[in-house]
């Protein structure tokens, strides 16, 4: 499955005022801040972000939220948004500053 172009978008729209590189990755269409991945149009559907691996058991009591599955391993740090949760910008925007607030806190690669 091909990411979602409308949600990319959407997404260019409402990030803020941070650098911000595209590139594909995981089959979709991610945005990195100082290097890291924030957010991704994923290729699954949805959204997929990175966040602070201690706030993953409170965001995904989040509607839609969950954490991503890697080497079917649920992995901290990494959660998936159904497309669902992120329909109107309010709820997109929101998901966006988790994910660029947390990029932006690492080491810039």
């Amino acid at each position: 499955m091909a990411y979602d172009e409308e949600l990319a978008e959407r997404i260019r729209g409402l990030l803020p005022d941070v650098p911000v590189t595209e590139q594909k990755m995981f089959g979709g269409l991610a945005f990195l801040v100082g290097g890291h991945m924030a957010v991704a149009a994923s290729g699954k559907g949805g959204l997929m972000l990175r966040c602070d691996p201690q706030d993953s058991g409170r965001l995904v009591g989040e509607p839609g939220a969950g954490r991503m599955v890697m080497r079917g391993k649920e992995m901290d740090g990494w959660l998936r948004v159904a497309s669902e949760a992120v329909a109107g910008d309010e709820a997109l925007e929101r998901w966006i500053a988790v994910g660029t607030a947390y990029a932006a806190s690492l080491p810039p690669k």
